[in-house]
C-alpha cells in the first residue's frame, strides 16, 4: 500500500503539475497588472475590515479562517521536508511560489465571492465547486471537485497535519499518540458541531496570536546569531540558482521541492481558500480577493521563513543526496518534519526547543484541521443542495475525528503522501477550472479599481453590467432584494460565467 500511494503521488505530482503552478502565477500576475505588489496598502486597510452579519463573517475572521487552513504543519515540517529532499534552494522557490501565488489566490477567492450563495440556514457558501457549476456550467466537473475536497479536506490532510504534531509531542514530551489524538479529537469536537461561526471565532482569536509568537522567535534567533544571516542568505540565494559548491547539482529538485512545499503550506490555486473567501461580508468581491491574496504572503514570507531562518541560521538540518546517503548533515539521525526546527530552537535556548515548536504545532496543526472540517462541509453542503441528505455532515464529523486517530498511527512518510495526493488532485482541478473562468474575477478587479480611483463612497457590484451570468446573490442584491436559495439548475454559460 505505501508503494501504491507513492507511486500516484509521483504521478500527481510529476514536473507537470510544478509548471502549471508556476506558469499560471506568472500569467495571472501579468493580467492582474501585478495587483499582488501595487495593491499591498490596499491589502492592508481591507484587512481590518471588521464588518460582518448573520449570514457572513468580517473580512479579518475570513482572513483568520483562511491562515488557519494555511498556516499548519507545512510551515514547520514542510519546510524541513522541502531544505532536506530541495536543499536550501527550496526556500527561494518557497517565495517566488507566494509571490506569483498571491495573483492566484486573488482570482479564485474573488471568484468565490462572485459565486457565493446562502444555504438553508442563511450563510454564506462558495467555493471552487460553486464557481464551477454557476460559471462554467459543468456540474460534474462541480462534483468532482466537491467529492476530492470532502475525501482530501476530511481525512486525507488531517491525517497529516496530526501525524506531525504526534511526532513532535513525542520527542518533546514523550506523550503517546493515542492521548495526543484523544486531546484532538474531543477539542475538534467542541469547535466543529458549533458551526461556521464558532469556527470564525476560534480562528480569529488563536491564529494571529500563534504566528506572531512562533515569528517572534525565529527573529530573537536571528537576532542571536547575526554573524550568521548575511551565509544563510547568500546560501539560499546560490543553492536557488544551482551555483552553490555544495547543492549546485539540485537546482531541479529546488524548484519541485520549493513549489510543492509552497503550494501545500500556502494554497495558492489549490481551491481551498476560497471556501473562506466566500463566507466573507464584504461590498465588493474584489475587496476579500485582496485579502486573501495577503494571507499568501503572511503565510510564506512571514511563517515559513520564520521556520527556514530557525533551521538554516543555525545549520540544525540535513539534505538529502539524491544517489544516497547526504550532502550536507547538520543533525545525525534526524528526521526531515519538526526535529529540524526543535533542534534549531533547543541550540539557542537550551531545554526549550523541542517544547516549544510542540506547542506551536499544537496550535497550527488544531487551528488548520478545524479550517479542513469547513472547507470539507461546505463541499457537502454543495452536494446536499441536490441530494438532500443532512446525515452526510455527521458522517464528515466522525470521519474527521477518526482521521485524528489514523494519523497519529501513520508513518511519516506515508502520511505525507497521502496529503500531498489531496493537494495535488485539488489543484489540477482547481487550476484549469480558474484558467477557464479568469475573466469575472479580472473584471471585478477593473470594477474595483475603477471605482476606488473615483473615490465612492459605498462600493457596488452589478454582475450584469460587466457581462457576468448567474452571480445570482449579487444580482438580487444589486435589485434591493433578499437573496434566495440557489434554484437547483442552471443554464450552462459558456465557460466564462459570461
Amino acid at each position: 500500500m505505501e508503494a501504491l500511494i507513492t507511486s500516484l503521488n509521483d504521478i500527481i505530482w510529476s514536473m507537470a503539475l510544478v509548471a502549471l503552478c508556476l506558469g499560471l502565477g506568472l500569467y495571472f500576475s501579468f493580467r492582474t497588472r501585478f495587483m499582488q505588489v501595487r495593491g499591498v496598502p490596499e491589502m492592508l486597510r481591507l484587512m481590518l475590515n471588521n464588518k460582518s452579519s448573520t449570514a457572513g463573517v468580517s473580512s479579518f475572521q475570513a482572513l483568520a479562517m483562511s491562515l488557519a487552513g494555511r498556516v499548519g504543519t507545512g510551515n514547520i515540517a514542510g519546510v524541513a521536508t522541502a531544505i532536506a529532499f530541495g536543499g536550501p534552494g527550496a526556500v527561494f522557490w518557497m517565495w517566488v511560489m507566494a509571490f506569483l501565488g498571491a495573483s492566484t489566490s486573488y482570482i479564485e477567492c474573488t471568484l468565490a465571492q462572485i459565486y457565493k450563495e446562502k444555504d438553508p440556514q442563511g450563510r454564506y457558501r462558495g467555493g471552487p465547486a460553486y464557481y464551477i457549476e454557476k460559471a462554467m456550467g459543468q456540474k460534474w466537473y462541480a462534483w468532482l471537485f466537491a467529492i476530492v475536497t470532502i475525501i482530501a479536506c476530511g481525512f486525507l490532510l488531517p491525517v497529516v497535519q496530526v501525524n506531525t504534531l504526534a511526532t513532535g509531542m513525542a520527542n518533546a514530551f514523550g506523550l503517546p499518540p493515542l492521548l495526543i489524538a484523544s486531546v484532538i479529537a474531543v477539542a475538534l469536537a467542541l469547535i466543529i458541531f458549533g458551526g461556521v461561526k464558532r469556527i470564525a471565532t476560534f480562528a480569529e482569536v488563536v491564529v494571529p496570536f500563534m504566528a506572531v509568537a512562533y515569528i517572534l522567535v525565529a527573529f530573537v534567533i536571528m537576532v542571536l546569531n547575526p554573524e550568521n544571516v548575511a551565509d544563510m542568505f547568500a546560501l539560499i540565494f546560490e543553492s536557488a540558482f544551482g551555483v552553490h559548491a555544495g547543492f549546485g547539482a539540485m537546482l531541479g529538485l529546488a524548484i519541485e521541492w520549493g513549489v510543492k512545499r509552497g503550494i501545500y503550506s500556502n494554497e495558492a490555486g489549490q481551491g481551498t481558500g476560497p471556501h473562506a473567501a466566500a463566507a466573507a461580508e464584504v461590498q465588493h468581491p474584489a475587496q476579500q480577493g485582496f485579502v486573501q491574496a495577503f494571507s499568501v504572503y503572511v503565510d510564506t514570507l512571514l511563517v515559513c521563513s520564520a521556520t527556514a531562518f530557525m533551521i538554516l541560521g543555525t545549520g540544525m538540518y540535513n539534505v538529502a543526496n539524491p544517489g544516497g546517503g547526504f550532502l550536507f548533515q547538520g543533525l545525525e539521525g534526524a528526521v526531515a518534519g519538526p526535529d529540524f526546527s526543535q533542534a534549531a530552537v533547543d541550540s539557542v535556548f537550551p531545554g526549550w526547543g523541542a517544547g516549544f515548536v510542540a506547542v506551536a504545532l499544537l496550535f497550527f496543526v488544531f487551528t488548520t484541521v478545524v479550517a479542513y472540517y469547513y472547507m470539507a462541509e461546505t463541499n457537502v453542503t454543495y452536494i446536499n443542495r441536490k441530494v438532500h441528505r443532512p446525515w452526510l455532515v455527521l458522517l464528515l464529523r466522525l470521519t474527521i475525528i477518526g482521521a485524528v486517530f489514523v494519523g497519529v498511527l501513520r508513518t511519516t512518510g506515508g502520511a505525507w503522501a497521502l496529503g500531498d495526493i489531496g493537494v495535488g488532485l485539488m489543484a489540477w482541478l482547481n487550476l484549469i477550472a480558474i484558467v477557464i473562468l479568469q475573466k469575472p474575477a479580472l473584471a471585478a478587479l477593473r470594477d474595483y479599481e475603477r471605482q476606488k480611483k473615483a473615490k465612492v463612497a459605498d462600493y457596488e457590484f452589478d454582475p450584469r453590467a460587466l457581462g457576468i451570468r448567474n452571480a445570482l446573490y449579487w444580482e438580487q442584491r444589486d435589485a434591493g432584494l433578499e437573496p434566495d436559495l440557489p434554484e437547483p439548475d442552471l443554464p450552462r454559460t459558456g465557460g466564462d460565467g459570461r
